[in-house]
């Protein structure tokens, strides 16, 4: 079968930089692939290489002849004053065209004949089809006001309104960068769905973990300048990085010894060399540079944190309305040492406006929030701070800080914490002018973090981070002392790192959550599988006759929660947290190698033991909720 895209020997060169060499690879029919690596690797210019936007130094860039080829940008732009549903049925999709016209006649005088025709067409070009989908893709990606003209439109609408117009059009081939950027988390699960069960193939950059894993079915990586590819999704790419991980260790380990022994060399020999002797100084020269500093790579990033007093920040009885919309309401949280909460909700709902009263940019229309003395915020916001671009990237964190204490007792310094996050000192020489857009998202993230705070707030944190800083990021999250907050619709991260969960339900109601998004997702699907079990039963009840109440007969009301219960919902809460992180500690003992028998069969019956107790609180927390 033919390629619907092949890429041969394709070479680029930035600059004095190498971004790829000879790469070769090609997308078959269905085939769901994506690129990933470091920001400023070069995957955002292999994109503009496939839409002929930039042109390779050598090498070939192919399509099949027939293919349909559609490309969804980052910041897609449009015609600011054709309305939503214009944009849409503007489509080379036959079924789309044929609703147009049907939709353009029938709203005039046509002949009995004519309609025949219309709707021929329609069936022929399977346009009720089309309309389905269209209804079906409106309403899963939040697109609610369809005469609303695009130039109005907010950076998150017109990305949902480009990415329904390109699944609507079906092509052979989808390139999309950054697809889930500015999509709640519903509207990116339904994005899967659509994906992978589609015909199309779909060549992607994305640094959604969950995404990649249950769509892609494989991975590129631009690793230095070449191109490696991994046949699976990314659970495989990461269970074959770490076997490619694994011999590379050992590989270095015998670098090591090797080193050592010409190091003894070189430390007997006579200052006068011979040129047998230079020979192997060079050799020895060459080996010292293929050695991994290990010791710099797994520098612990468990930074010293100002100290937090007794009390850290509340939110007491907030209420906050926008444009008489009724976001927050009677929200009240105390922030406890070591909290972990991430925010989740559609988009609109308020998730940004809670950030803005924790960061007091905005004051409340009700309510206090408090701030205690010793708090110091970190905020690391979507939009990222403004560089001076002719700044070099060691001195924008050097204005900061020129070190940073451990937990430890030893120090960090600027250089080395960038290092960390993949800017080695060549590049920390670098102008920020000459960063691309992802590593000046990093470079903003090192500046936040050498600030030392002891609260993190992050508004999208991985919007535009690649996997790997994602990850570096995440090891420092589970080893800070203070509290983070999120706001995020990257499920892996919340998964990985939170303890419960803000769920914005809409008019104002905020549900506070004892586990992480998967956990929560299970909680839902079940309670609306019982809500629905409920539903069916009570139609199928028999039908018994209507008694009319007295007209003064009060309408139920909900039970407030007693105190003790509000404890009790408190002190559930506070244990679920605690049984997650014994549950994530028991587990990682069980993958640590450990051959002690007895140790393993501990840990397993306490893993069952913890489960059942996670199990009796929910329940218990689900009938307080009930309540």
């Amino acid at each position: 079968m033919q390629n619907v895209l092949s890429v041969h020997q394709v070479s680029k060169t930035y600059g004095d930089r190498v971004l790829f060499e000879n790469a070769t690879f090609g997308i078959g029919e269905g085939q769901k692939m994506a690129l990933i690596g470091l920001n400023g690797s070069g995957k955002s210019t292999m994109m503009r290489l496939l839409m002929g936007n930039d042109s390779p130094d050598s090498g070939e860039i192919s399509f099949r002849r027939d293919a349909k080829i559609l490309y969804l940008e980052q910041e897609p732009e449009f015609d600011p004053n054709r309305t939503v549903e214009q944009e849409l049925y503007y489509s080379d999709h036959p079924g789309l065209q044929a609703l147009l016209k049907y939709q353009q006649k029938i709203a005039g005088n046509i002949s009995p004949q004519e309609m025949t025709d219309l709707l021929d067409e329609l069936d022929r070009t399977q346009g009720w089809e089309a309309e389905a989908l269209m209804k079906q893709v409106v309403s899963k990606f939040g697109i609610t006001e369809l005469h609303q003209k695009m130039g109005t439109l907010s950076g998150g609408q017109k990305k949902r309104v480009a990415l329904a117009k390109v699944l609507l059009e079906q092509p052979d081939l989808l390139l999309l960068d950054e697809p889930t950027n500015h999509l709640d988390l519903e509207s990116i699960e339904y994005l899967e769905h659509v994906l992978s069960a589609s015909r199309m193939a779909v060549f992607m950059i994305t640094h959604d973990r969950y995404f990649l894993d249950r769509v892609c079915n494989e991975l590129l990586e631009l690793d230095g300048s070449q191109i490696k590819s991994y046949k699976g999704n990314y659970a495989y790419y990461l269970e074959k990085k770490q076997e490619l991980e694994a011999i590379s260790a050992a590989e270095q380990e015998k670098l090591k010894n090797t080193f050592r022994k010409e190091l003894e060399w070189m430390r007997r020999q006579p200052k006068a060399r011979t040129t047998k002797s230079k020979s192997r100084i060079d050799a020895f020269s060459e080996l010292k540079s293929r050695i991994v500093n290990k010791k710099q790579q797994e520098i612990d990033l468990a930074f010293k944190s100002n100290h937090l007093g007794g009390k850290i920040m509340e939110f007491r009885n907030i209420f906050k309305s926008i444009a008489s919309k009724n976001l927050i309401e009677d929200f009240t949280y105390v922030f406890k040492k070591k909290d972990r909460v991430g925010i989740v909700g559609k988009n609109g709902m308020g998730k940004t406006t809670l950030l803005n009263l924790a960061l007091e940019k905005i004051k409340p229309d009700q309510g206090r929030v408090i701030h205690g003395e010793t708090l110091k915020i970190g905020y690391f916001s979507q939009d990222g701070l403004e560089f001076n671009p002719d700044q070099k990237v060691i001195d924008v964190i050097r204005d900061v800080a020129d070190v940073i204490e451990l937990a430890n007792g030893k120090t960090l310094s600027a250089s080395q914490l960038l290092t960390q996050f993949f800017f080695p000192p060549p590049r920390q020489q670098v102008f920020v002018r000459k960063l691309s857009g992802g590593e000046r998202k990093r470079l903003n993230l090192v500046q936040v973090l050498m600030q030392n705070p002891n609260f993190l707030i992050f508004d999208e944190p991985t919007n535009d981070l690649d996997i790997m800083t994602l990850g570096v990021l995440e090891d420092f999250l589970e080893a800070f002392a203070g509290c983070v907050m999120i706001v995020s619709h990257d499920r892996y991260f919340l998964d990985r790192l939170v303890e419960h969960l803000f769920v914005f339900e809409g008019n104002g109601v905020i549900q506070d959550f004892p586990g992480n998004y998967s956990q929560y997702r299970e909680y839902a699907e079940l309670k609306q599988e019982s809500e629905e079990e409920e539903k069916q039963k009570k139609s199928q009840a028999p039908a018994v006759a209507e008694v009319e109440l007295p007209k003064e007969t009060p309408a139920p009301t909900k039970r407030k929660l007693s105190y003790k219960e509000q404890r009790e919902l408190e002190e559930i809460n506070q244990k679920m947290a605690d049984l997650e992180k014994e549950l994530k500690d028991l587990t990682e003992k069980i993958s640590s190698g450990e051959t002690d028998f007895e140790k393993i069969t501990s840990w397993s019956t306490r893993i069952g033991e913890v489960e059942l107790e996670q199990l009796t609180l929910m329940e218990r927390w689900m009938e307080l909720q009930v309540d």
